[in-house]
């Protein structure tokens, strides 16, 4: 039994879906279901369970999942104090990002990596806040751009600062708004949102005082860019963060206004955990993210490209 096929087992009882572990352990589908047969075949005995389209651990798993866990752990530790010493990791950086940053700073972020780090490379995903702090905790992610700071009293993780991004409000390019915006006017009723789960959901209902239980009759989308062609079609409004302005907001349909004082924004975050020797390396990484805040076109209509 090999140390990938554990790290293959652990995955899959994570995510509890053959795909999404292929997907997180950078291999097909196919390859990752032979390793599981193979170790269950040498166990003798089922790991998981096959419900269709997910996976449950058999009560046999649950216990060569626990033991697993620990081997892995002490392993990802070695490997990292050996890397330590060198100053950086011998293979691709994993590096996780919130869906409602991601295609917005990516292109802003890598090619100055690249000319800053070259020595580094990077293996890039994708979840949700929540995914990407447990990602952290079990070793899968070495850092993480997030936009909300981690419940105080859980996993012991480096949180370093990068920069403010404001919202600002899109409306459809025939709406009459009067600017800057102060938020207590803006027609609850009229917001569209993304779904639950998403942080950018919870700041704009916070942003505008939106009560959550009466968000959850309202429609709720799972990206910006749904959101926004619904808004350009005169069904709502949204806020937006201002990093999204450029790929968002090309549409003549839609128009964007700054909002009044004392307005709303988040703060976005590079963080690690706390016990990885990459430490100083990881600081660098923020050192060179944070003067590439992305430039956003003035308020106003946006022209189409």
């Amino acid at each position: 039994m090999t140390l990938r096929q554990l790290h293959y087992a652990t995955t899959l009882a994570e995510t509890g879906h053959f795909g999404r572990a292929a997907e997180r352990c950078h291999v097909s589908q196919p390859a990752l279901s032979q390793q599981i047969r193979q170790i269950e075949e040498l166990c003798g005995a089922a790991l998981f369970d096959r419900l269709g389209k997910s996976v449950r651990l058999t009560p046999f798993g649950h216990e060569f999942v626990s033991r697993a866990r620990p081997i892995l752990e002490q392993t990802d530790a070695l490997e990292a104090m050996i890397a330590g010493r060198r100053g950086e990791p011998d293979r691709p950086l994993r590096f996780g990002l919130i869906p409602t940053v991601a295609p917005y700073l990516l292109p802003e972020i890598f090619p100055v990596l690249e000319r800053d780090l070259p020595t580094l490379t990077f293996a890039v995903s994708e979840a949700r806040t929540d995914a990407l702090l447990e990602a952290l905790v079990d070793g899968s992610l070495d850092l993480a751009l997030i936009a909300t700071e981690p419940e105080p009293g859980g996993p012991r993780l480096t949180l370093a600062p990068l920069f403010a991004d404001e919202f600002v409000l899109a409306t459809d390019a025939s709406a009459p708004v009067s600017e800057p915006v102060p938020l207590a006017t803006l027609d609850r009723t009229r917001m569209l949102l993304l779904d639950e789960g998403h942080c950018f959901r919870e700041q704009a209902l916070a942003a505008c005082a939106i009560d959550p239980e009466a968000s959850r009759r309202t429609f709720a989308a799972t990206s910006l860019s749904t959101i926004v062609e619904f808004v350009a079609n005169g069904q709502g409004v949204t806020l937006l963060p201002e990093i999204a302005i450029r790929k968002e907001a090309t549409d003549s349909r839609i128009q964007i206004h700054r909002l009044a004082a004392p307005g709303a924004r988040r703060m976005l975050y590079l963080v690690w955990r706390e016990a990885t020797p990459f430490a100083p390396l990881f600081e660098q990484v923020a050192a060179t993210i944070r003067p590439l805040r992305a430039a956003a076109p003035a308020p106003g209509r946006v022209a189409a490209e």
